[in-house]
């Protein structure tokens, strides 16, 4: 918006984010949900210099956890922002948007892409200074430690097993069956032989091709088959 050669900058759509992890209590007339969007509007009313706005509509997760994003509001304010219709996300604390650090990783990093800022109400926690971003960039060079991390818990836990002789995961190769009961590969015998087979017709035709031929001309299939 322009007033005569002067730029005037437009309202600061501020979305709040409310939840609750259960539904006690949000039968009552004035509940947690409605706390903290007071909490909310009271911190945008203080903002008004800076020309922010409340948008009327509720993005309220009544008993709904934090642990995951599968929740309808959090999917309708992500659709917003995607839109281009929301210009900063209000919470009354951090852990009402996400009790997850990666998830939280996740959401600023789609936060950050559409150009919109994060504030937690109690919590002086403000994206949109530059103590803000340094301090979400804190957590998230914590996220990326927690994922890699995790990462390598998880090479490592099926590392042992394998070790140990027990099944991590996947398709199961031809010449072996589960063994549902202990979690281990056993050995399929006539399946084993077919494996055999393939590798001596292999090390005679010295050919892929030569060799799946002469496989599909025996009928011999994988599992999936």
């Amino acid at each position: 918006m322009t007033d005569g050669h002067r730029v005037v900058p437009g309202p600061v759509r501020c979305a709040i984010y409310t939840r609750k992890s259960s539904e006690e209590g949000l039968e009552q007339e004035f509940n947690s949900l409605d706390a903290q969007r007071e909490a909310a509007e009271a911190f945008i009313l203080s903002q008004r210099q800076e020309q922010w706005q409340a948008l009327p509509y509720k993005y309220d997760d009544g008993g709904f956890g934090g642990g995951n994003m599968d929740r309808p509001a959090l999917r309708k304010l992500l659709e917003e922002i995607e839109a281009g219709r929301v210009d900063t996300v209000v919470v009354y604390k951090v852990d009402r948007l996400s009790r997850s650090l990666l998830d939280f990783a996740r959401l600023m990093g789609v936060f950050e892409q559409h150009g919109v800022s994060f504030v937690s109400v109690t919590q002086q926690f403000n994206t949109s200074t530059p103590v803000g971003r340094l301090t979400l960039h804190i957590l998230l060079s914590f996220a990326q430690f927690e994922r890699e991390t995790i990462s390598e818990r998880t090479r490592d836990k099926k590392a042992a097993a394998k070790r140990k002789g027990k099944w991590t995961g996947g398709y199961v190769p031809l010449g072996y069956d589960l063994d549902t009961r202990g979690g281990k590969l056993v050995l399929n015998d006539s399946e084993a032989e077919h494996v055999r087979t393939i590798f001596k017709i292999f090390a005679e035709k010295r050919s892929l091709a030569l060799t799946l031929e002469e496989v599909q001309r025996r009928g011999w299939k994988t599992k999936s088959g």
